[in-house]
């Protein structure tokens, strides 16, 4: 049987909406959504690649906290305010993971719940047996 373990990163949202940063769940490692906000403080400014960036770098911290890392994520999940900046947030997501080449998806919303919010990124890693 698999043990559960979930990771915190401390948000009050945390228990207001009753989610984990990170679960784990024997080899796998699922990250929520994670955007460029560091202890309430917006990183980044209105730059979609700064703010995919930073939201990155927050999902290797938090798999390293899991026992994995970033050549284990097989799959991401980008969700963008705006269409148009595919390019400057792709090329943060390249520069994370250009060697690594998981599975993703980009998708247009309307907006997240704070409208400096630019893009919020999601992963999940399979930690090999090896």
């Amino acid at each position: 049987m698999s043990v559960r373990k979930n990771f915190s990163s401390g948000s009050p949202w945390e228990d207001i909406v009753g989610y984990s940063r990170a679960v784990r769940v024997g080899n796998v490692v699922e990250v929520t959504g994670t955007v460029a906000d560091n202890h309430g403080q917006l990183v980044g400014g209105d730059d979609p690649y700064l703010q995919a960036k930073f939201a990155l770098q927050k999902i290797k911290g938090v798999l390293a906290e899991a026992g994995a890392k970033m050549e284990d994520v097989v799959r991401t999940r980008m969700f963008v305010t705006d269409i148009t900046q595919w390019e400057a947030i792709g090329k943060a997501h390249q520069e994370a993971f250009g060697h690594i080449k998981p599975c993703t998806t980009m998708v247009q919303v309307s907006r997240f719940i704070d409208d400096q919010y630019l893009v919020e990124i999601e992963a999940t890693a399979i930690i090999s047996e090896n």
